[in-house]
């Protein structure tokens, strides 16, 4: 018996196999290639010089993750216009997870309502992984000063030119908003110092040429315990066992919305294959579960935190709530 096929179907049954082999290989390659990921050395972008607490944390976990990943995560640093550099470098990266980057809560839900024209958008540009650590920031002043407590300000910026002078690591960051929201229920007059990186601040603030700084816990702990600055309070709703001669500014000023730890988060370019999220995101979790690495957290005055890829979102919506009309009362916006 003969068989008859239409035109459309005279392709050679050889030829018809091959093809399909090479579409079901080609589907397939698609979907393997995140399960090798990673098979080459990742970079960890750092927005803070080094010194800063946030690039001690970014260390800390390219350590742990490349031994879990079993592959290097090199650590660079892109510090400047409180992260503007850091975040153009990722968008210009492909989305292949090979591009990371340790972002902050200024990034995220500070910077976006300062500047009109930012060249990100926080929500559309990143794809979250985790949120890394959360720590205290801590208002301390220059031993020249004169302050010794917060109420003592009012005073000492009335007898200087322009007010006291507070130092930030960079406009929008949370030194920059925490130190300036003081400075307007206090009433008095100030001025803001932007530094590039916290160490150029704390340099002029030792020196005097600066009386107040909103610090890092890790950056104010070792100056706080040699008397090298005079801590006003603590950006926290209860006090911290580190820091426990230090009052909280609910109980300085009663601003329970000041009483908001930094965070840090690793974030990706927006459009990371899924599965390559998953695998960033298991290896940090099996780091927050490791002793060692939460130890070295705790040695720059750092807790670990466990969370999910949505958790970034949901950081950054409830902080974002708080900042935005903050910053817009504070006439900070460029």
């Amino acid at each position: 018996m003969s068989h008859r096929f239409a035109s459309a179907a005279r392709t050679p049954i050889s030829a018809c196999v091959l093809l399909a082999a090479i579409q079901v290989a080609s589907v397939g390659s698609v979907f393997a290639q995140p399960a090798s990921y990673p098979n080459k050395p990742i970079q960890l972008i750092a927005q803070q010089p080094p010194g800063s607490q946030s690039e001690a944390i970014s260390r800390i976990w390219a350590e742990c993750v490349a031994k879990d990943l079993g592959q290097p995560v090199v650590v660079i640093n892109k510090p400047g216009a409180n992260g503007v550099i850091a975040t153009a470098f990722l968008k210009s990266q492909p989305t292949d997870g090979y591009n990371v980057m340790t972002v902050g809560m200024s990034q995220m839900t500070i910077t976006p309502y300062v500047y009109k024209n930012l060249p990100y958008n926080p929500y559309t540009d990143f794809d979250g992984v985790a949120v890394l650590s959360v720590s205290p920031l801590i208002l301390v002043a220059s031993t020249q000063s004169g302050i010794k407590k917060l109420s003592d300000i009012p005073a000492i910026a009335k007898g200087m030119a322009g007010g006291v002078n507070y130092g930030s690591p960079g406009k929008g960051s949370p030194a920059h908003l925490f130190s300036a929201d003081v400075a307007s229920r206090l009433q008095a007059e100030a001025t803001h110092v932007p530094f590039v990186g916290e160490a150029a601040g704390v340099t002029a603030l030792l020196g005097g040429q600066i009386q107040l700084m909103t610090l890092t816990s890790g950056t104010a702990g070792p100056l706080v315990n040699d008397n090298k600055v005079v801590p006003l309070a603590i950006f926290a709703a209860e006090r911290d066992p580190a820091f426990a001669k230090v009052p909280t500014i609910v109980e300085t000023l009663g601003a329970k919305d000041l009483a908001k730890p930094g965070w840090l988060a690793l974030v990706t370019k927006a459009g990371t294959p899924p599965a390559i999220l998953k695998r960033l995101g298991d290896a940090t979790e099996r780091c927050t579960s490791d002793e060692q690495y939460r130890t070295k957290l705790a040695a720059v005055n750092v807790g670990a935190v466990k969370s999910t890829p949505a958790d970034v979102k949901g950081w950054t919506d409830s902080y974002s709530a708080v900042f935005k009309p903050l910053i817009e009362k504070l006439n900070l916006v460029e």
